[in-house]
């Protein structure tokens, strides 16, 4: 697998697009910490690890629905193996009217855009939600 976090958004929007509750996935720290971040902004329910030794580990994220309705509209990939994109601080404007999110990875780790324009922080843009 050339991209774990292409695939891991594509899961979540495949999960999404067939009603499931739960999608499993490879275990990887960047994938867990790009999870947690979703669930704390309300976007998935849970992040759960399964398994103990290393080649058996799975991500198991619970997926999140408002009366039915995902509760994310849109999920994409931003900056790709192939092509990076960075922001810098003085770059990070509100996306979507404020509606939307996007997720960096900056020298302090993985945060959203409004997190990294408070601590003046730039990084490279994973992907963004609405």
């Amino acid at each position: 697998m050339t991209d774990p976090i292409g695939d891991m958004l594509t899961r979540i929007r495949n999960g999404y697009a067939a009603h499931q509750r739960q999608v499993k996935m490879p275990y990887s720290a960047i994938k867990e910490k790009l999870g947690k971040i979703f669930v704390k902004e309300g976007y998935l329910k849970e992040i759960s690890l399964e398994g103990k030794k290393p080649q058996e580990k799975e991500l198991v994220v619970k997926l999140k629905y408002h009366q039915q309705e995902p509760a994310l509209g849109r999920l994409e990939r931003v900056s790709r193996p192939s092509l990076r994109i960075y922001l810098q601080a003085k770059e990070l404007r509100p996306f979507r009217g404020g509606f939307g999110m996007r997720i960096l990875s900056t020298s302090q780790g993985l945060m959203t855009d409004r997190e990294a324009k408070k601590k003046h922080l730039g990084g490279e843009v994973i992907c963004q939600f609405w």
